[in-house]
């Protein structure tokens, strides 16, 4: 018995002995957590209270050339309550009076459905009710100013959560162009167009910080109604683009992608002397059989450009004079073979002998490759040369983001791009590669007399009516070629249309004279079952001292349709240089070609004439395009207003009614 009680006695002993040991290390640890990590903790601990968080400053605004507003932030604010955080004489007192408030919102609850609502959330002790969502900054002040709202939030419980909308006022229209700045949830940004190129630099603006406190899991109160630090907004944009411009290029784009149940395709209008864009279109078919901006391909997409590089291969002979344009060539019943490939005309039989300026008015490849071909076979990087001194090399280093590069094969570089039938294959636009804006940065030069310049997208940055920095022109390079070399392409160019032969013709117009090239390009050639066609058409207008340049380029037309560019890219070329010189005629005698309803046309003169007369007199623009109404009533000293494209629906001032300078209207357009 006395073994076992000394046993039992010394497991005591062990067990008092560990328990020493144990509240030994938890003093130790409590005097390190103290003492030692105690600000850390602390710190931790605050953290979780109060909080610092971001304010997204509102980005600057998107204009076009002519001021109208292409991409703008929207401040939304959602409002929400802390139920339980004023006192209960303060939060009778204000309750009634508040949700009658609240109950004048269209659509939202009554008076006793708020009260009802308020008074369940302050007793389950809710300090996060939502009251509104995705408010305007009118509604947002508006209901701010409600009982209780309008007390401090650690008196009446407001609490307020900014969020900022990028929005597009002209649609869809140029909307890939304008552009976008995202950031994903790993933090990854994607950058498209002139808002994405431009956001960090000009339209980010300078992030605020608002101190907040934590209340619930993932529930943040602001501490005070003023931020810690405030935003700055971003500087305003002003692009070249021409809202005008970009709205007739759209449209003749889509109605003939429409026709032609084409894949995708882009239009590209461009000032000749400045290099300012202004107008860039890029539609693409979605799988219901819609278009819209699905990509930018204009910058992006890099393709075989087919016969509007004729004009280009033309450039080099004509340069090194190796070729002229009264040469002659054979082209041998429409089909020649190097190395086992054959050229072919798309005429059966071809042309005969015929001089080198008619094989590129008709747009022959077998007498464009038989001129290149015999000049440079011998030695074929002379004619590579010539190109890359032309800068038909590399990128035009755009500042929007994704530009594909020009590839030109060259005989000194080993690679799979040059062999025996390279030379005669880029002389009519296979092998070779641009996008449709490297493309018409050469036409433009031509236009141009030989001095190429850098497509520009931005106009100035501004901040409000000041001007922060002002955008030049950028040359690429001062002479392209000579002056004699320059005067035979535009002579070519303006054969196309005009010589009734030209591949061109068809576009002719007496009215209003036009130059450039037509381009029927093969694509997917190598595999029968895909091959499709990429038609094409660069040039600019008038053909005397041009003031635009354009390229229209549409991808995989159907072909039982048509696929020739002078088909499909022609007309499209044809509309926008009609339309465009509809407002400026060359001649004073010239007429729309636009087909135009009567009444309408007649409601406008009247419109306008009212307009002239009395200047404070609103017209009734109902039925009138979109771009029509708001030159009209701009033009009247009018701020409008408007969403959407196609024709007025409804505006809101009516017609007869008087008007002041300035004065706001809404139009509703569809």
């Amino acid at each position: 018995m006395a073994v076992s009680e000394k046993n039992i006695l010394n497991r005591l002993y062990v067990i008092a002995g560990c328990m020493f040991i144990f509240g030994i290390a938890v003093m130790v640890k409590l005097a390190n957590i103290q003492f030692v990590q105690g600000d850390d903790y602390r710190a931790k601990a605050s953290e979780r209270i109060v909080k610092d968080f971001i304010i997204p400053a509102n980005r600057g605004n998107v204009y076009s050339v002519n001021g109208n507003l292409l991409a703008t932030s929207i401040p939304k604010y959602d409002i929400r309550l802390d139920a339980i955080t004023s006192q209960s004489s303060i939060f009778e007192e204000n309750l009634k009076p508040l949700c009658d408030s609240l109950a004048k919102f269209p659509g939202k609850r009554t008076s006793f459905q708020y009260q009802k609502l308020i008074r369940k959330a302050r007793v389950n002790k809710n300090q996060y009710l939502l009251l509104a969502k995705n408010l305007g900054y009118s509604e947002y002040m508006r209901m701010r100013a409600y009982p209780l709202l309008d007390l401090s939030p650690f008196k009446g419980g407001l609490i307020v959560e900014q969020k900022t909308k990028r929005e597009h006022p002209m649609g869809d229209i140029a909307q890939r162009t304008i552009g976008y700045e995202r950031i994903d949830e790993k933090g990854n940004v994607t950058r498209p167009g002139i808002d994405g190129a431009f956001g960090v630099k000009y339209l980010r603006g300078k992030d605020g910080k608002h101190a907040k406190q934590q209340i619930g899991k993932n529930q943040w109160k602001p501490i005070v109604d003023y931020n810690k630090i405030e935003p700055q907004d971003g500087l305003d944009v002003y692009t070249t683009i021409d809202v005008n411009i970009q709205d007739i290029a759209h449209h003749s784009l889509l109605n003939q992608l429409e026709k032609y149940k084409a894949d995708h395709g882009c239009a590209v209008v461009m000032e000749v002397t400045t290099g300012e864009v202004r107008a860039i279109v890029n539609l693409g078919r979605n799988s219901e059989g819609k278009y819209y901006e699905r990509r930018n391909y204009a910058v992006w997409e890099s393709h075989e450009p087919g016969s509007t590089f004729k004009l280009m291969a033309l450039a080099a002979g004509l340069e090194d004079r190796v070729i002229d344009t009264s040469d002659v060539v054979d082209t041998e019943k429409g089909i020649l073979t190097y190395y086992g490939k054959k050229v072919r005309d798309s005429r059966w039989g071809g042309y005969g002998k015929i001089s080198v300026s008619e094989a590129f008015e008709v747009s022959s490849n077998t007498g464009i490759v038989k001129a290149i071909y015999n000049a440079y076979k011998e030695k074929p990087s002379k004619f590579v040369d010539r190109l890359y001194d032309m800068n038909l090399d590399g990128k035009l280093e755009l500042p929007i983001i994704g530009e594909g590069e020009a590839i030109i094969p060259d005989p000194r570089i080993k690679n799979k791009r040059w062999s025996g039938i390279a030379l005669p294959w880029m002389a009519f636009g296979y092998g070779v590669s641009f996008t449709p804006l490297q493309t018409l940065t050469f036409y433009n030069a031509v236009a141009n007399d030989g001095v190429m310049v850098k497509p520009r997208f931005l106009k100035e940055i501004k901040e409000f009516d000041k001007t922060i920095e002002p955008f030049e022109r950028e040359i690429i390079n001062r002479q392209i070629c000579s002056d004699e070399t320059i005067s035979k392409l535009q002579q070519l160019l303006k054969n196309v249309v005009e010589k009734k032969h030209g591949t061109g013709n068809r576009l002719y117009s007496k009215n209003f004279s036009m130059a450039g090239k037509t381009g029927t390009c093969q694509k997917d050639y190598r595999d029968k079952e895909k091959l499709n066609y990429i038609s094409s058409f660069a040039g600019y207008f008038p053909a005397e001292n041009p003031k635009y340049s354009c390229i229209v380029v549409i991808h995989e037309p159907d072909k039982e349709v048509g696929y020739y560019g002078a088909d499909v890219s022609g007309p499209v070329f044809k509309t926008i240089a009609q339309k465009i010189f509809t407002d400026t005629p060359l001649i004073e005698e010239m007429k729309s070609l636009e087909v135009k309803h009567g009444s309408v046309q007649q409601q406008f003169e009247s419109y306008y004439k009212i307009a002239q007369t009395y200047k404070t007199i609103m017209p009734n623009v109902v039925g009138l395009p979109a771009m029509d109404a708001v030159a009209l009533l701009e033009n009247m000293g009018l701020k409008v207003d408007f969403r959407g494209s196609g024709v007025v629906k409804k505006q809101s001032i009516t017609k007869g009614e008087k008007v002041k300078k300035s004065q706001k209207i809404i139009l509703e357009i569809s």
